[in-house]
């Protein structure tokens, strides 16, 4: 029962502290001429994916699985977001090789400042770098975070089936809470 009780409690805790309100902001993408900002996103759901610096062959496959298969989410945007410079990003994205990569572009995060706002933790060591760990976040309709996931290395990431069986346990939150 102590067990039980602690569980809600952390649950509660961790559910509160998650629903906070986003700033908005506005990306720029390198692979075209496209911005993203969170104020013209609501009403979806939106998928922050945050991408090692440098190279990943992680990243690629990681970027390839969803741009594959996000068209069966409806109502998320995906946002795929990248701290490099802008030739490093567009060497990076030419080795995707989804018929998707046009339909998903590839947004700078300048100085990783979106990350830090976003609270990504900082200090993982990679390629002789010291980096932000990877990051998937989810805001819901209003802007809201709901969920995160930092991986622990540059494999451990949220896949595509992950992130399906969550959108549809939000969308049953939502549901409920209306």
């Amino acid at each position: 029962m102590k067990y039980i009780k602690l569980a809600l409690a952390l649950l509660f805790f961790t559910t509160n502290m998650q629903a906070q309100k986003i700033e908005d902001f506005t990306l720029q993408s390198v692979t075209n001429k496209s911005t993203f900002s969170l104020s013209k996103a609501k009403g979806n759901y939106v998928v922050l994916h945050f991408l090692l610096k440098t190279e990943c062959p992680y990243c690629i496959r990681h970027t390839n699985e969803y741009f594959e298969k996000a068209n069966s989410l409806k109502n998320v945007i995906q946002v795929f977001i990248k701290p490099d410079t802008e030739q490093e990003i567009k060497e990076w994205a030419n080795k995707l090789t989804s018929n998707s990569a046009d339909s998903y572009p590839i947004y700078q995060d300048v100085n990783a400042k979106l990350a830090d706002q976003f609270k990504v933790p900082f200090g993982y060591q990679f390629h002789g770098q010291i980096v932000h760990y990877p990051a998937l976040i989810i805001l819901n309709k209003r802007g809201e975070e709901v969920f995160r996931y930092v991986g622990k290395n540059n494999s451990d990431r949220f896949s595509f089936d992950q992130l399906k069986l969550k959108i549809e346990e939000l969308n049953g939150l939502q549901k409920k809470n209306k």
